[in-house]
This record gives structure tokens, C-alpha cells and sequence, in this order.
């Protein structure tokens, strides 16, 4: 077979996961309650309406709930350029490990991405607070290597001086309430540049009746960057440069997933992130187990992809030709998901990180 008919044949066209997405349906603001969330079952042959409140009565007892217990740092800086006083705006991406890095913590090495009124380029220097910024270097894609350094800990001069990086479409400046609402209730490890947004729903009070049911719960960590929010502008998904992203499957959720196959019961993903650590770390000798450890994932997900760990899945409402729009397609099918968002936003569900969720039990595509 010629090499462009393999091509030909898995061909998956952007615009195949596009629909109408009202401006006004656009969740800009976090709900009054963790739990006031609407939430639409998907099943096989018809959509019900319910409230997130109600999940926990929805997920077969002793199922395994995953959760992404990854933690926002507070990545977006506003600074000066030192000689000319310009104003710059820095978007931290990921921490890069480097020899030279002070085992102090007094310098740290980032990748990030930066805005100004001219390009930044190596050798610009930058005052950020207590951060003393240079560039180092300036990737083809435009993203930054970048010196950080502070006399009390380029940590902790993130957490003082840095704000919360709520996404470019919520199109305001982040709040005091993003403080807390742009962050699950078990958020564990610092790493991410967006919220895990399917587990901002969840409260400690429902995860107590799902432990009640006799759920099991286990947490996965994967960092997420900010290639979550960049469009899909490829005509092809394959031809899409998927971002990479750091995730830790641990030896304990390892067991908690044997554990659950053993006993026939569904792996549940809290969103997509947690989809693609879980696929990310499968096992390829055993269907439904995963190895554990800590790598990079560039995995993507599209219509045609066979899972073979996770069975359920929590998520919100995501953007048209996304490639998150993608992962839940090839999840249930792409048909009966874009069915679901008409339905949805027929009925005015509050859309993206600070929207609706939707429960899907179980996969079909």
C-alpha cells in the first residue's frame, strides 16, 4: 500500500468537531457552589438532565475514581522591561531542569511565553517583583527559555507575585474568586498552568458518598500546559502539533486499577486530563492495566483511538475543534457528542471550565 493511502485512510478532519457556541453560554464566572452545576447523562440512546449533586448516585458502587490532583501555580507575571520600563507580561509554562539551576532555588530555568510591545529576545531582562527575569533563549514556536532568580526562592516569589492564569476566553482579568474556584478542593502538587476543570465541581462532601457507596478514589498527576487552550488550526488533527505534558502514574494507583479489574469494576476518568494520563501509561501486554512511573505525553486522542483503560468519564464542555472535543468524541462517538452539545445548548448549560459537566457511564465509539 503506498505510503499516502495509510494517510488517506485515517484522515480526521477538523472541522468534523465543530458546532455553534453561543458568546452568552460562556462560563465567565465560577457558579455560587462547587456543586450547583448542571449535569447531562449521555447514554446510549438518549440524554438526561440532572444536577453534579446527583453524581455520586450515579457511579456503579465499588467503581475506581481517578482524580487529577495536579495543583495551579500562580504562572502569569507582569513586569518591566529594565532599561526601557516597557511593559511585559510572562506566562509560565513548565519548569526546565537544567545543571546549572541553583540547588538553592534561588534560580529555576522555565519555559514560557511572553507578550510586549517588541519581541523579547535573548539577553532581555525583565523585573517581575521580587523575579529578576532574562531571556535566554526564543524557540520557533515562540516559546521562551527564560533565568528566573529571587534572593528569597523563585518559588516562592512565584506564589507572591504571580496571578492565577484563568483561560484567555473567559476574556477578563482573574479575581479574587479565582483564588480558590480555579482550583480542585484536592489539589496536591504544584505543576499546572489550567485547572483539571471537570474535578472543579467536586466538593468533600461528594466525595464522601462516593466513598460511602463503597467508590474507590485514587489521584493520577498530570501538569497541564497551555497547549489545552490552543485552537486546532490544522486541516488534518494528525497534522496538529500536540503538546507535551508531565504525568506520574503511581505505584498505588497501579494496584487501585488491578485491583478494580479484578473485581469487574469501571475505571471512572474525572476529565480528559486524566484520560489521557491513564491511556498514556497502559499497559501494552495487559488490556486494561497501566504501568507505573513518570513520563511526557504527546498523546492524542481522536475517533478511531481503542481505549484500553478507562470505561466512564466526568467532563465539562469543551471548545469547537478542539482537540479535548476530539478525546470525548472518540470516547462515545462523535455523532451522539455533538447531539449532546446541541442538546445542551439548547437548554442554556453554562459552557467550558467554569460550565456544566457531562456523565458519560460508559463508552460506545
Amino acid at each position: 500500500m503506498p505510503r499516502w493511502a495509510g494517510r488517506f485512510l485515517r484522515f480526521v478532519r477538523t472541522d468534523l468537531f465543530d458546532y455553534a457556541l453561543p458568546e452568552e453560554l460562556i462560563a465567565r464566572w465560577p457558579s455560587a457552589r462547587r456543586d450547583d452545576a448542571r449535569l447531562l447523562v449521555v447514554e446510549a440512546e438518549e440524554v438526561r438532565h440532572r444536577r453534579i449533586a446527583d453524581w455520586p448516585d450515579l457511579v456503579p458502587p465499588e467503581s475506581l475514581v481517578v482524580a487529577n490532583d495536579t495543583r495551579v501555580i500562580r504562572a502569569r507575571l507582569l513586569g518591566a522591561r529594565r532599561q526601557t520600563g516597557g511593559r511585559v507580561e510572562i506566562l509560565l509554562l513548565r519548569r526546565v531542569e537544567d545543571a546549572s539551576t541553583d540547588p538553592t532555588g534561588k534560580r529555576q530555568i522555565w519555559s514560557a511565553l511572553g507578550h510586549a510591545n517588541r519581541p523579547l529576545r535573548a539577553g532581555a531582562r525583565v523585573d517581575a517583583g521580587p523575579l529578576a527575569v532574562e531571556v535566554l533563549e526564543t524557540g520557533s514556536d515562540g516559546v521562551l527559555t527564560l533565568s528566573l532568580s529571587a534572593d528569597d526562592g523563585v518559588e516562592e516569589a512565584i506564589r507572591r507575585h504571580g496571578r492565577v492564569p484563568i483561560p484567555p476566553y473567559l476574556r477578563r482579568e482573574s479575581a479574587e474568586c479565582d483564588e480558590e474556584r480555579y482550583q480542585t478542593v484536592y489539589a496536591a502538587r504544584d505543576g499546572s498552568v489550567a485547572a483539571p476543570t471537570a474535578g472543579l465541581h467536586l466538593t468533600p462532601a461528594l466525595l464522601e458518598r462516593l466513598g460511602a457507596r463503597g467508590v474507590r478514589l485514587a489521584n493520577v498527576t498530570l501538569h497541564i500546559g497551555l497547549g489545552t487552550f490552543r485552537p486546532v488550526v490544522a486541516d488534518d488533527l494528525d497534522d496538529h502539533p500536540m503538546h507535551t505534558e508531565r504525568y506520574e502514574v503511581g505505584a498505588e494507583l497501579a494496584g487501585e486499577i488491578r485491583a478494580a479489574r479484578e473485581r469487574k469494576a469501571p475505571v471512572v476518568a474525572v476529565g480528559t486530563t486524566v484520560v489521557r494520563a491513564l491511556e498514556s501509561a497502559r499497559d501494552p501486554k495487559r488490556r486494561g492495566y497501566v504501568c507505573p512511573g513518570t513520563r511526557d505525553t504527546s498523546l492524542l486522542i481522536q475517533p478511531g483511538y481503542e481505549f484500553g483503560v478507562v470505561d466512564a468519564l466526568l467532563t465539562n464542555f469543551h471548545q469547537p475543534r478542539s482537540t479535548l472535543l476530539a478525546l470525548v468524541a472518540a470516547f462515545v462517538g462523535r455523532e451522539r457528542v455533538l447531539r449532546a452539545y446541541r442538546e445542551a445548548t439548547e437548554r442554556n448549560y453554562r459552557f467550558l471550565s467554569y460550565g456544566d459537566a457531562m456523565w458519560i457511564p460508559e463508552r460506545w465509539a
